[in-house]
This record gives structure tokens, sequence and C-alpha cells, in this order.
């Protein structure tokens, strides 16, 4: 069985989600959000993110760490630098503690969980959802989101096979 966790990089919400299970066989999951105050110098806000997202991981002790790819929109340079920012302190909060990191695009997501590279977040969610013999909405998108990149990595990851029930918990 493997235990992957999925990070949606965000400065004010980074969304975290773990599943765990074998290929597309989810025994469980539990999903959060590390949210940081925009009134917090760039400096603490980073460290809460870093701080938060190290406890989880060495609470959970996950196989591998999937995290968005950051990517910049021309009109807005400066949240490309910002969420590159938080990246970088997710992926070092992983690499310290021995996790293997992963990047996957934001369209490679949509495209391998819904079939459609550009669906819309409400598609993503409900896809993930589905996946996961969920009633209930996953909120914030930012859940959802790391859920959904928590589950491929966990469908990329080679594991002996277990019991294919499925529970929910909090992080």
């Amino acid at each position: 069985m493997a235990k992957i966790i999925g990070i949606d990089p965000g400065l004010a919400v980074t969304g975290v989600g773990l599943v765990w299970g074998v290929r597309t066989r989810v025994q469980g999951y539990s999903y959060g959000c590390i949210h940081t105050e925009k009134s917090n110098p760039l400096p603490t806000r980073l460290k809460l993110i870093y701080t938060r997202l190290l406890s989880v991981l060495e609470k959970e002790k996950p196989d591998l760490m999937v995290v968005e790819e950051v990517f910049s929109l021309q009109r807005y340079p400066a949240s490309g630098i910002s969420l590159g920012k938080v990246a970088g302190v997710v992926m070092l909060a992983g690499s310290n503690l021995g996790i293997p990191v992963r990047e996957i695009p934001v369209r490679e997501a949509k495209q391998v969980l819904t079939g459609n590279g550009n669906a819309s977040k409400k598609q993503l969610e409900r896809t993930v959802r589905s996946i996961l013999d969920r009633g209930e909405a996953i909120s914030p998108d930012h859940a959802s989101d790391a859920l959904g990149l928590a589950l491929i990595g966990l469908y990329r990851f080679d594991a002996i096979p277990s019991d294919p029930s499925i529970s929910g918990r909090d992080l």
C-alpha cells in the first residue's frame, strides 16, 4: 500500500490532500488547507506553510509528494513569482524528510482525472469526489485539487495490493 500527499501551492491557501491505497483502489483519504494572513509579511507566511506542512509530513510519512507545477499568466507575473516561492518551500519540506517530490502541470492533472485538460475547477472537484465515493462536496477547491494530485500519484505508484475499502478522515 502507498500513501501519497498532493499539494496545491497557494500563498493565501495551500491545499493538502492525502490518499492511501494501491493504484486505482483508494483505501482512505484526508484533506485540509494551510491558511496564511495577507497582513503578515511574505517570509512569515512562507514559514507558516513550511512548518505546518512539515508537521503533516512527519505525522503521515507519505511515500511520495505530488505538487501542482507553478505557472504564471503573462498579465500577472508577480502572482507566478509568489506561487514559485510557495512551491519552493513545499518541495523543500518534502525533500528535507527524504520524500520523493514530483511536479505535475495543472492541465495534465485535469486530463488524467477528467479526460479534459481544460476542465473547470467544479468538474475536477466532482471527478475527485466520485473517485473517492464521497457524496459531500470537497471544499475549498485547493483541497480537492490537492486530493486530485494525490490520486494521480497513487495511480502511478507501484505498491503491494491491499483491501480497497474507503474511509475519510480529517488531517
